[in-house]
């Protein structure tokens, strides 16, 4: 027996049955994609054909190119990569934990947030890829060379080194717990493809679906395996920002040598992730027509999320500057004291508006139920995550001990070219994704209307009785 509460507003909206579900998600995939679908592509399309240039033109001339100098070791390329790497963790948290604590609220966001996992972490692979100069000899360099080759070892006491581990097993479990969801989604478009007389389409998407048949023991099978790479899933959100955390927090670099760093890190990527999961879902909610799928109180509940961990941060950067203070470490205190009052104070304030006051709005209903505030404010946080990275690497780094090297960095074009290459990588893939995938997870959204469509079925066959 289901009982469902009264109080709480429905996940599904407009009476759909089961029948609508199917047809509301597969026509995205049968139909010709509307004028703003395209429209979008060639701008995506652009960005990265333009970012591929400055990509190239790195690996030609090296990354001399880039406004790195002998005090800035670290700037655009790692503050984006640690920046795309905390967007990716959203589609995990949504998927794993949420399914394991049954929150059924997660059904019709969860498809386009795993997909955004995925797609994230191509973008923040780029990065240390292309830093390495040499892309092709990175295999050798982060995995041990045989004495044949020299007596190159990689070190594995570097964080450096934990990374490539870390971020490869969160891609590849990532990647299989999205394409696992898709296979009964593939199969119903499969199924209506052959109904439609589309036989190309159906034997594409039964390839996609490995033959399917929807039996019982094929679904207790479907969701034995959900369960377990939910599990396998969830310490990965944990362990992977830390990880990237410590590539800071193992150093003795004033700004970066502090143990807040690992939950700092886990609470900022689950934060700026779900800001870029609002972001993409609201403009395929409107692009697809899915209100009745994503509805005003998915957005509040995503939002109250924000809050949470906006929240955390702000209680993260109060302690770090307390803590500055308390060690007594003049160096320490230095360091915060440039992050606040020194050249480069605009990027620490606009990183405090934008995670720490603007998440609070949505403490008023009317903003956090508000479409086009939701919108505003997930892209002004994702800003504010930037800046975070970019200030805790590039202003810990730009004032060394020594005055005489004091130097300001200055990114090049090319620095923002392969920024905007995979900002260009990414909403491609999204856009192709939402074309010619199903955006919403139909085997679960089903689940949830299921007692609707038979209450409906019920009403239309008393209707018919008495009707005869």
């Amino acid at each position: 027996m289901q009982v469902t509460s009264s109080v709480r507003d429905p996940l599904v909206t407009g009476g759909k049955t089961v029948k609508d579900v199917s047809h509301d998600i597969s026509r995205h995939v049968e139909n010709k994609p509307p004028r703003s679908w395209w429209l979008a592509l060639a701008v995506s399309l652009v960005l990265f054909i333009y970012g591929f240039y400055c990509v190239c033109t790195v690996l030609w001339n090296g990354i001399g190119v880039w406004g790195l100098n002998k005090t800035v070791g670290w700037a655009w390329d790692i503050t984006n990569f640690v920046w795309w790497v905390g967007i990716g963790h959203a589609g995990t948290l949504i998927s794993a934990i949420l399914l394991l604590f049954r929150q059924k609220w997660r059904m019709s966001i969860n498809r386009a947030a795993e997909a955004m996992t995925i797609f994230a972490v191509i973008c923040a692979a780029t990065f240390p890829l292309i830093h390495m100069g040499r892309l092709w000899l990175g295999f050798y360099w982060a995995l041990p060379l045989p004495n044949a080759f020299g007596s190159l070892w990689a070190n594995f006491n570097s964080p450096l080194l934990w990374d490539v581990f870390a971020i490869s097993t969160y891609f590849t479990v990532s990647l299989v717990f999205w394409y696992i969801g898709l296979i009964p989604d593939f199969a119903t478009i499969r199924d209506r493809a052959v109904v439609q007389g589309k036989n190309i389409r159906a034997q594409v998407y039964n390839a996609l679906s490995f033959g399917w048949q929807g039996g019982a023991k094929t679904w207790m099978r479907y969701e034995a395996v959900a369960l377990i790479l939910a599990g396998l899933s969830t310490p990965l959100v944990l362990s992977v920002h830390t990880i990237v955390s410590m590539d800071f927090a193992t150093s003795v670099i004033p700004g970066w040598h502090t143990t807040i760093f690992p939950p700092y890190f886990v609470a900022g990527a689950i934060f700026s992730g779900f800001a870029m999961v609002l972001t993409l879902l609201l403009i395929t909610r409107n692009v697809f027509k899915l209100e009745d799928y994503i509805t005003i109180y998915h957005i509040e509940l995503m939002n109250i999320i924000i809050i949470v961990t906006g929240s955390i941060v702000g209680v993260a950067y109060i302690t770090e500057l307390f803590i500055s203070w308390y060690s007594g470490v003049e160096y320490e205190g230095y360091a915060f004291y440039n992050r606040v009052q020194g050249p480069y104070a605009w990027s620490y304030w606009s990183m405090m508006t934008c995670n720490v006051i603007s998440p609070q709005l949505f403490w008023i209903k009317k903003i956090r139920t508000s479409i086009v505030a939701t919108f505003v404010l997930s892209i002004v946080v994702n800003i504010g995550m930037w800046f975070e990275r970019f200030v805790i690497i590039v202003t810990s780094l730009h004032r060394d001990y020594i005055p005489s090297s004091w130097t300001m960095f200055h990114p090049t074009m090319y620095d923002i070219g392969e920024y905007v290459f995979t900002f260009g990588l990414f909403f491609t893939a999204f856009l192709l994704f939402a074309k010619f995938f199903p955006v919403i997870n139909m085997a679960e959204v089903k689940s949830i209307v299921r007692s609707d469509s038979e209450k409906v079925s019920h009403d239309t066959h008393v209707k018919e009785e008495v009707h005869a």
